[in-house]
């Protein structure tokens, strides 16, 4: 049995690992979490003299073999219960993240595996993010930002990278989810901006930031 904090730990390391191929610094888990320097370092001691994980300052933190398996559990849970939530309860996905940051600590040993049956064995979550299967094997994720296409190009939302409450509640404005047609007209060179048209409606331009939060196929 682990803290909510060890958990929480576990979890941001796993999504950073994820995210990047840079090693992992403690500043890095820092400014994930929102934590100070301080505790971070705390933490990494705990976390290692419990085998979760190992740190050196060339190789960065990384979780061991136990730390890996215990990390996907706690996504696991959290992408699952973010399905349930949004699909049976009938939250928003700008309501469901913060919900299931406190469900995923509910560890009882059977209960990830007859959610994901319940909910018909979803393969992603509402905002794009792989489910982890059972057997610890995560579905491929989305690597293809809007960014990365060329002018003319259409694509459809797979994902989201950004899951703030504010980036979610900017889409749904725009009438952009999980699976909307968005084609890119053009690439404006000054400040790297985008003029996109979402589905087929009149064009609109977006920050870069927008387009490298935007995860498509």
């Amino acid at each position: 049995m682990y803290t909510l904090s060890e958990e929480n730990y576990l979890k941001a390391i796993y999504r950073l690992a994820q995210q990047t191929s840079f090693k992992i610094t403690p500043t890095a888990i820092a400014e994930t979490l929102g934590n100070n320097p301080a505790s971070v370092v705390d933490m990494i001691r705990k976390l290692t003299e419990k085998q979760l994980i190992t740190y050196d300052k060339k190789k960065g933190v990384e979780l061991s073999a136990q730390g890996l398996k215990d990390a996907v559990l706690i996504v696991r849970r959290h992408r699952l219960w973010e399905v349930f939530l949004l699909e049976k309860l009938g939250y928003h996905w700008d309501e469901i993240h913060d919900i299931a940051e406190e469900l995923e600590h509910i560890s009882d040993a059977t209960l990830a595996d007859r959610l994901d049956k319940f909910l018909g064995f979803p393969e992603y979550d509402p905002h794009g993010d792989p489910i982890p299967k059972a057997n610890g094997k995560v579905p491929k994720p989305y690597s293809v930002t809007l960014t990365d296409l060329k002018a003319g190009d259409t694509c459809r939302v797979a994902a989201v990278r950004d899951t703030s409450s504010s980036f979610l509640q900017y889409l749904q404005k725009l009438s952009i989810g999980i699976g909307t047609e968005i084609q890119l007209l053009e690439k404006i060179p000054f400040d790297n901006s985008l003029v996109i048209s979402i589905s087929g409606r009149e064009s609109t331009t977006v920050s870069q930031k927008f387009g490298e939060n935007i995860l498509v196929d």
